[in-house]
């Protein structure tokens, strides 16, 4: 077995009170592809910082082979002092790196390399330090939250480049299907210490809540023992002194180890404060046309949103997904077109810039409004300590000014404002960024419950899975298409995968091709768009290709010895068959819809 290119052994470390790394090992091979999970806090970014050498632990080893080369992606890098985001990206380069792969990246991530570090934005400067680590091809290559402010082409093109790569990898990110699409062993960090599954993100979850069981068993054990213990002392016969003694120490020992044993984290419990309910119709938007100068936002979009739907938006960055759901809920007119919001709407927007939070005031503050020590929550008044705990906030953070809590810390106070709040109508603009797996597990069960009408903007692709009903993609050019399911059934029903070299490519090419789509006005007729026209001369093969997949799925199935001969092989065929159909009806839907659209506008 190939000695690892770095390892940490023992490593603790301690930010005053409670250790924050108490004895975390790590250990990366050549061509590793590791994911490092933990809660917001529990000290991930700290570990990775060890180990790239930028932080000093209080205790423990740290070994890296002669002549590895490492580079980390930090969760907020530092452009200044560069000229241009090229100079920045070749700064990163060692003697005899190809200079070549810095314009390669840079381009392939949406930048020219002639961009000023002091004008990007948060997206834009997360592009440029991906290219920056990624250009030495290292060996060991550390990214905290690379997907963080990236749009889903790039997050898609970021997937396919890591994969080719060579170099060992350490990954920290809350997005769920990038973990599992490129991990293949998970290190858990949890109360300090570190837990290793050979194993990728996919079975971590499962695997979590075996340890965590045991762990309660263990405590199980243990409060049984000092109860056993405790009864001899009170009730046991007595023996010699010398013997008496030995036991007495042993329950101060047993007592020693169950006050010091760390349980698990707490769990955030969200709840969302429900209104009564809105009418049927929540928003219906008519030909809604916006643009801003020559760019244009929404062509011509005629939507319909009903109580319970869960709509989400997904495209680009600058496609105008922000701008779309402002036009959908009244908060900016469109050029043309109309919208009519449905009766008795109670909405809550969860912002994704978090300009809402006041950053002099305290936690308590932002959660009572500035008066008195209670929320209201489903009209019940609460202790502002106690609705605290729901979101993990010790009590002595009450008085905690927002502007030093952290990333995580502001996402989940964020959700506690707008949870608080009654609603039949949520509007969430990127609300994973920031939060924990687990937080997002919480959050997804809550949307789940919620009786009330989501519209939701991510680039989370298992969230959208989880949460949407019905999916809102930008084709460019001001188009807008509705597909029915979530994400994955979105790239189904499209008849391709999103890779993000090909999109931006296949964007270029309709930019070119494709007479740009104007603002409309009531007196400008509207004509098919090229994506509309292409998924008209489209569909009917695919309508077709996917009825002769079912009648083959479906005579399969008919096989009454299949079930009991190969059990495998039935289950999977029963679920292309459930896929297939679901797919034949949306798309059908589809095909009908642009067909009386198109005859519409011929008539």
């Amino acid at each position: 077995m190939a000695p690892p290119l770095l390892f940490l052994k023992d490593i603790g470390l301690t930010f005053g009170g409670t250790p924050l790394l108490e004895s975390a090992d790590l250990s990366i091979g050549a061509g590793d592809r590791l994911c490092l999970v933990g809660r917001n806090g529990s000290g991930k970014s700290t570990l990775l910082k060890i180990a790239a050498g930028l932080i000093e632990p209080d205790k423990g080893e740290r070994f890296v082979q002669p002549g590895s080369t490492i580079r980390y992606l930090p969760q907020e890098p530092d452009l200044s002092g560069f000229a241009t985001t090229l100079d920045y990206v070749e700064a990163g380069l060692a003697p005899g790196d190809d200079d070549w792969r810095a314009l390669y990246l840079l381009e392939a991530l949406g930048l020219t390399g002639q961009e000023n570090p002091a004008t990007l934005s948060g997206g834009e400067a997360r592009r440029a330090a991906l290219a920056r680590v990624l250009a030495p091809e290292p060996d060991i290559l550390m990214l905290d939250e690379p997907t963080n402010h990236l749009d889903l082409p790039a997050i898609e093109w970021l997937e396919t480049e890591l994969k080719s790569i060579k170099s060992a990898l350490v990954l920290i990110s809350h997005d769920r299907r990038f973990l599992e699409n490129l991990s293949r062993a998970t290190l858990w960090l949890d109360r300090g210490e570190t837990k290793r599954l050979e194993q990728g993100f996919s079975a971590f979850e499962a695997w979590r809540d075996t340890v965590l069981e045991e762990e309660e068993r263990d405590r199980h054990k243990l409060d049984r023992q000092i109860v056993r213990e405790e009864h001899w002392v009170r009730y046991g016969v007595t023996a010699r002194r010398k013997r008496n003694v030995r036991r007495m120490s042993e329950l101060a020992g047993l007592r020693q180890k169950r006050r010091e044993a760390r349980g698990p984290t707490g769990t955030v419990r969200l709840e969302a404060a429900e209104a009564d309910s809105s009418g049927k119709l929540v928003i219906e938007a008519k030909r809604i046309a916006k643009s801003f100068g020559e760019r244009v936002i929404v062509g011509d979009l005629s939507i319909r949103i009903l109580r319970g739907d869960r709509l989400g938006i997904v495209g680009a960055n600058g496609a105008g997904k922000t701008t779309l759901i402002n036009l959908m809920t009244g908060k900016i007119p469109p050029d043309s077109g109309s919208v009519r919001l449905g009766t008795n709407l109670a909405m809550t927007t969860l912002e994704q810039k978090r300009d809402s939070l006041d950053p002099n005031a305290t936690l308590a503050e932002t959660l009572t409004g500035g008066s008195g020590d209670k929320v209201i929550v489903n009209g019940e008044s609460r202790h502002v300590i106690s609705y605290m705990k729901d979101f993990l906030f010790p009590p002595e953070q009450a008085r905690t000014p927002v502007s030093v809590l952290s990333g995580g810390e502001r996402a989940r106070l964020l959700l506690a404002v707008a949870l608080a709040s009654p609603s039949n109508l949520l509007v969430l603009d990127e609300p994973t960024n920031d939060l924990d797996l687990e937080t997002l597990d919480l959050l997804e069960e809550m949307l789940a419950d919620y009786p009330g009408t989501l519209l939701v903007v991510s680039h989370d692709r298992d969230f959208l899975d989880r949460v949407a009903t019905s999916v809102l993609v930008s084709e460019g050019e001001g188009d807008w298409l509705e597909y029915a399911g979530g994400y994955s059934d979105m790239l189904v029903q499209r008849g391709h995968g999103v890779d993000a070299r090909k999109a931006a490519e296949r964007t270029r090419e309709e930019k070119t091709s494709a007479p740009a789509v104007p603002t409309l006005s009531p007196s400008t007729k509207r004509k098919l768009s090229f994506n509309e026209k292409h998924l008209l001369e489209t569909l009917p093969d695919r309508v077709d290709a996917l009825g002769r997949d079912i009648a083959k799925l479906r005579t399969l199935l008919a096989d009454p010895a299949l079930y009991t001969k190969d059990r495998p092989r039935f289950d999977k065929a029963s679920e292309m068959l459930a896929r297939a159909e679901a797919d034949l009806i949306a798309s059908e839907e589809q095909w009908m819809a642009l067909e009386v659209l198109r005859e519409e506008l011929e008539g």
